[in-house]
C-alpha cells in the first residue's frame, strides 16, 4: 500500500514491439471505421473486445495480477497509438487504469485479489467518480456521502461526468464520510440501473462520441465497509494522486490526436495544388507546418517525461500538469491549423480532421481545466522553492 512502489522499466524493444503491434492494430481494425462509429455514436463493441484480447485493459497492472505488467512509459506510447486512430478509444482505458492504480497504490492485498485479476482481462472495468454537478474543480466541495450503519455504507448523491458509468461495474467513487472524503469501490452490474443505482443522465457531446458519459444517481445504495479503500477520511489525497496518471493519459492522447491532425495536414499539403504547385511548397504552408511539427515533438517530450517522473515513484503533480496543458493546447491549435491548411473541406466530414477539431477541446478541460493545471502548476513550483 501507499506510493513508495517504484515501477520495473520495461525494455525498450518490449515497448516498440507493443507500440508497433497497437499501431497495425490501429491502422487495421480501428481508422477504416472510426468516422461511421463516431458519427453514429455508437459503442465500439468489437473493437474492445479486440483490445481486451490484446490486454490492453491490463497494461500497467502487474503479471502477478494477470496484467501486462508493464511501465508507464509503455502506457503512454499504446494511448497515443489508440488516440491516432480514434480518440473516444483511450477514454474507456483511461479511467479503468485509474481505478486500478487506486488499487494498486492504496487497496489491502485482499482487495487487490478481488478486482485486479478481473480489471486486467477487462472483464471487469473501471469507472471513477469524483465530479458531481456541483463540484468539478471545487472537489472539497463534494456532499456525496456515505453513512455508516454496522459492516455497511449508505451512499446517497449525485455524480457527473462518469465515463463508462453505464458499462462499468468497479466504479472508484469519492463520498464524504465523518471523517472526511473517503475512497470506495462500488460494485455493480453493467447497465441503467442496480440495486440503488441509476444512470440518471447520459451527455450529448461535441465529440468523444461513442463512450458515455453520465450522470449516476446513489439512493440508499448499500456498500459493504470492506469497500473502503485505505483509511476513512484519507480519500481525497488518494484519487488526487491517480489524477496525475489521468492527465498523463490525457497528455498522451492529445499527442496523437496532434499527431493524427499534422499527418493529415502534411499529406493534404503535398496533394493540394494551387497556383501550379502543392501547397505545400508555398511558403506560408510551409510555416505552419514547421511550428505544427515542433511543438507535437515538445508535447511528446514534455508527456514522456511526466510519465519516467511518476513511475520512478516521484511526485509530479508539475510535470503531469505541464505535460497536460501543453499537450492539450497543442491538440487544439493543431486541429485547428490543420483545418485551416485543408481549406472547406476540412470543415466537411468528409475528412477526419472535423472530427479531431470536435476532440481536441476535451484535452482542455478533462482531468482538471487548464487553468486549474497553471494553478496547480504555479503553486507547485513555489512549494519547491519555499523547501530548498
Amino acid at each position: 500500500m501507499g506510493n513508495e512502489s517504484v515501477e520495473t522499466a520495461t525494455d525498450p524493444e518490449v515497448r516498440q514491439e507493443i507500440v508497433e503491434t497497437v499501431r497495425r492494430f490501429v491502422a487495421k481494425e480501428v481508422s477504416p471505421v472510426a468516422a461511421g462509429l463516431e458519427r453514429a455514436d455508437e459503442y465500439p463493441t468489437d473493437i474492445v473486445a479486440q483490445m481486451r484480447e490484446m490486454g490492453l485493459f491490463g497494461v500497467t497492472i502487474p503479471t502477478s495480477y494477470g496484467g501486462l505488467g508493464l511501465d508507464l512509459l509503455t502506457y503512454v506510447a499504446v494511448i497515443e497509438e489508440l488516440a491516432y486512430g480514434w480518440m473516444s478509444l483511450t477514454g474507456i482505458i483511461n479511467t479503468h487504469t485509474m481505478v486500478a492504480t487506486l488499487l494498486m497504490q492504496h487497496a489491502s492485498e485482499e482487495q487487490k485479489q478481488r478486482w485486479l485479476p478481473s480489471m486486467a482481462s477487462g472483464e471487469r472495468r473501471g469507472a471513477l467518480s469524483l465530479s458531481e454537478p456541483d463540484a468539478g474543480s471545487d472537489t472539497r466541495n463534494i456532499s456525496c456521502r456515505a453513512r455508516r450503519d454496522g459492516e455497511e455504507f449508505v451512499l446517497n448523491g449525485t455524480k457527473a461526468w462518469v465515463t463508462n458509468g453505464e458499462r462499468a461495474s468497479v466504479v472508484a467513487l469519492a463520498a464524504r464520510t465523518d471523517e472526511g472524503i473517503s475512497a470506495f469501490i462500488v460494485e455493480k452490474e453493467p447497465g441503467p440501473s442496480f440495486e440503488g443505482i441509476t444512470v440518471s443522465k447520459h451527455v450529448s457531446k461535441l465529440g468523444y462520441k461513442g463512450v458515455e458519459t453520465v450522470e449516476m444517481a446513489y439512493s440508499d445504495h448499500r456498500l459493504p465497509a470492506a469497500n473502503l479503500i485505505g483509511d476513512l477520511g484519507r480519500g481525497l489525497p488518494q484519487i488526487l494522486g491517480i489524477l496525475e496518471v489521468g492527465r498523463i493519459n490525457i497528455a498522451s492522447r492529445a499527442v496523437g490526436v496532434a499527431r493524427a491532425a499534422f499527418d493529415a495536414a502534411l499529406l493534404y499539403a503535398q496533394q493540394r495544388t494551387t497556383f501550379g504547385k502543392p501547397i505545400a511548397e508555398h511558403q506560408a504552408i510551409q510555416l505552419k507546418l514547421a511550428d505544427m511539427a515542433t511543438k507535437l515533438e515538445a508535447a511528446r517530450l514534455l508527456t514522456q517525461s511526466a510519465a519516467q517522473r511518476k513511475a520512478a515513484g516521484l511526485r509530479c503533480d508539475v510535470e503531469a500538469g505541464m505535460a497536460k496543458l501543453f499537450a492539450s493546447e497543442t491538440a487544439l491549435e493543431l486541429a485547428t491549423e490543420a483545418m485551416r491548411i485543408h481549406g472547406g473541406v476540412g470543415y466537411t466530414t468528409e475528412m477526419p480532421v472535423e472530427r479531431y477539431y470536435r476532440d481536441a477541446p476535451l484535452m482542455v478541460i478533462g482531468e482538471g481545466t487548464n487553468e486549474i493545471q497553471r494553478l496547480v502548476i504555479a503553486r507547485g513550483l513555489l512549494a519547491r522553492a519555499r523547501s530548498h
